[in-house]
């Protein structure tokens, strides 16, 4: 594993590298050039695109999640996941994984065949025949999803930043005391190890904030470290993101002078979700509390006319629904189709919205809309800065678009 860092980079400009690699420093290997663009910068406007994702599930993808005949076959199926090619035929600028980038709770293949031989019913969480117990476990996951040819070839061209949820931290809907083989501890550490998120040696916290451009700043959410239990109940004591993680959230969001503000979110935040889990902000068992006061907040502080909007990973299907008190999300699904259920529609009973009053714009609610993909974001610059929410399939064919042009913060 080698990390560096580098500084006194121009804004707006393209990089050239090459990596010489090797196990000593006189017999190295040089890679091919790859390529990444800096931001253009707060001052500077310019035409941006990202993609974001979530739900990259190696085992559901190779081995059919207890099933192999579910399992993806197409002759591209040695190259990984579709959806990264017709990702990198669009030609993002920016990759953002909003977390479940690697599964620690899902077996590896002979974990699979392990499970079959000694006819063992799958785990209710999902983890029986897990491959990961420990740190090299974890390792030996991310370098099995990132040797894959198809993320090779896109990281090769696209910078990258990240977030970690339940399944790349320890396992499904953990919390610090979860009870299992990867401690709270060790979960922090290695997605700091493994993802270029904070500085080498493990040095800074994962929230944080990048103003891209003048006209679009992101918000990076931290949701597993600092939460209290998820078993804990509900109410103003209880916290996912954490008193400190809130006050900077906050006072940044004050501060931003960007024409676009986005919040990037492991986890959703208006849904609606399965009504069984205690995981997120929508859960009423969850920390619905602390996302409530959140929406009350952004809209003591006029959000609404501030171009606010969120963007989430952790559900495996795609959405756009608007919160009965004004605030608008944009769920990316999973990026792979063997990963990808139908979702929940508002006024479901088994829903977090029983009474129906989240307004759905888009939403994957039935098995043959359900797919794996992406959801592209853009700045589009013409006569005024439009803001472009694409979502996409694995095929890279466009399934909605949802346009929003600059709103002055005097509501005009």
């Amino acid at each position: 594993m080698v990390r560096t860092s580098f500084d006194d980079l121009l804004p707006g400009h393209k990089y050239y590298y090459r990596l010489h690699y090797g196990r000593e420093k006189d017999k190295t290997a040089t890679s091919g050039a790859g390529i990444f663009k800096t931001n253009p910068g707060a001052k500077n406007q310019a035409d941006l695109a990202m993609v974001i994702v979530t739900g990259m599930n190696y085992y559901h993808f190779h081995y059919g999640n207890y099933d192999s005949t579910k399992a993806y076959n197409g002759p591209d199926k040695a190259l990984g996941y579709p959806a990264l090619k017709s990702v990198l035929a669009l030609a993002p600028d920016y990759f953002i994984g909003t977390g479940d980038n690697v599964y620690f709770d899902h077996p590896n293949e002979q974990g699979f065949k392990n499970s079959l031989k000694n006819h063992k019913k799958p785990h209710p969480g999902g983890y029986d025949g897990k491959e990961v117990v420990d740190e090299a476990g974890m390792r030996r996951k991310y370098h099995e999803q990132f040797s894959q040819q198809n993320f090779k070839a896109l990281f090769a061209k696209t910078a990258t930043y990240w977030e970690k949820d339940d399944h790349d931290y320890r396992l499904n809907d953990a919390d610090p005391y979860t009870d299992f083989a990867i401690s709270h501890e060790l979960g922090i550490n290695n997605f700091k190890e493994q993802l270029p998120v904070v500085y080498p040696g493990h040095k800074g916290t994962t929230y944080r904030t990048h103003q891209l451009s003048k006209d679009l700043q992101l918000w990076f959410l931290e949701g597993r470290d600092y939460r209290d239990a998820n078993e804990m109940t509900d109410g103003p004591t209880k916290s996912l993101w954490g008193k400190e993680q809130l006050a900077w959230l906050k006072s940044s969001l004050l501060q931003s002078t960007a024409t676009y503000k986005i919040l990037v979110s492991p986890t959703p935040m208006v849904g609606p979700d399965d009504a069984y889990k205690r995981d997120n902000h929508v859960n009423p068992d969850g920390f619905r509390y602390e996302g409530e006061a959140f929406f009350d907040w952004l809209i003591d502080n006029g959000f609404l006319d501030k171009n606010f909007y969120i963007v989430c990973g952790d559900r495996h299907w795609k959405y756009h629904a608007r919160h009965p008190k004004g605030i608008e999300e944009f769920s990316t699904g999973a990026l792979v189709d063997n990963n990808a259920r139908p979702g929940r529609l508002a006024g479901d009973p088994q829903s977090t919205d029983p009474d129906g009053k989240i307004i759905q714009y888009y939403i994957q609610g039935t098995e043959e809309q359900a797919s794996g993909g992406f959801l592209l974001v853009k700045i589009a610059l013409d006569s005024i800065a439009k803001l472009q929410f694409q979502f996409y399939d694995e095929q890279g064919k466009m399934l909605y678009q949802a346009i929003k042009n600059p709103v002055a913060e005097d509501g005009q």
